[in-house]
C-alpha cells in the first residue's frame, strides 16, 4: 500500500469553514478516458466512442458524457473530504464539450456548511483549456461531525 493511500484522512465537519477553497485538480482528457467513461456507465451513444459518428455531429472529435463528468465532479469533492464522507446530492450542468487533447480543471470552494448534520456543500467547476465551462455544479458531502467516539 502507498504512503498516500495510508495518509488518506477524512475530514470533520468542524475542519471546514464557508469559503474554503479545494485544491485544484487537472484531468487530462483522453481518447481512453472518454470511450472508458461511456463504456463503464453503460452509455453506447456513438458519439462517445466513434469519431466519424461525433463529426456528423459537428464536433471534431469523440466527447465525454454527463456520466464521466459527474463522475469526476463526485471524485473531485471524495478526494478532498475522505473515505468517511459520504456523498448527499450532486448537481450539475454541462457546457461546453470535452474532447481528446484538452485539460479539464475542476475547483471547488465551500458555500455551506452545517454542523449540526454534517452536511458541506461545495460549488465545483470544470473548465477545459480550450473552451472553458464544461461543467458547473455543487455537491452535498455529509462529514463526520467529530464529536463521536
Amino acid at each position: 500500500m502507498s504512503a498516500a493511500v495510508t495518509e488518506y484522512k477524512t475530514l470533520h465537519v468542524a475542519d471546514v469553514s464557508v469559503g474554503d477553497k479545494l485544491p485544484s485538480l487537472d484531468i487530462d482528457v483522453t481518447s481512453g478516458l472518454i470511450v472508458g467513461g461511456a463504456l463503464a456507465t453503460r452509455d453506447f451513444e456513438p458519439v462517445h466512442h466513434d469519431k466519424s459518428v461525433a463529426q456528423a455531429a459537428g464536433l471534431p472529435d469523440i466527447f465525454m458524457n454527463i456520466l464521466t463528468s459527474q463522475g469526476l465532479m463526485s471524485r473531485f469533492v471524495t478526494d478532498w473530504s475522505g473515505p468517511e464522507a459520504v456523498i448527499k446530492s450532486l448537481d450539475v450542468k454541462l457546457g461546453a464539450p470535452n474532447l481528446p487533447g484538452m485539460v479539464m480543471t475542476i475547483n471547488g470552494e465551500v458555500t455551506a456548511c452545517d454542523a449540526a448534520t454534517g452536511v458541506v456543500e461545495v460549488a465545483v467547476t470544470g473548465e477545459n483549456n480550450i473552451w472553458g465551462m464544461h461543467m458547473q455544479g455543487s455537491v452535498q458531502v455529509a462529514l463526520p461531525r467529530g464529536d463521536q467516539a
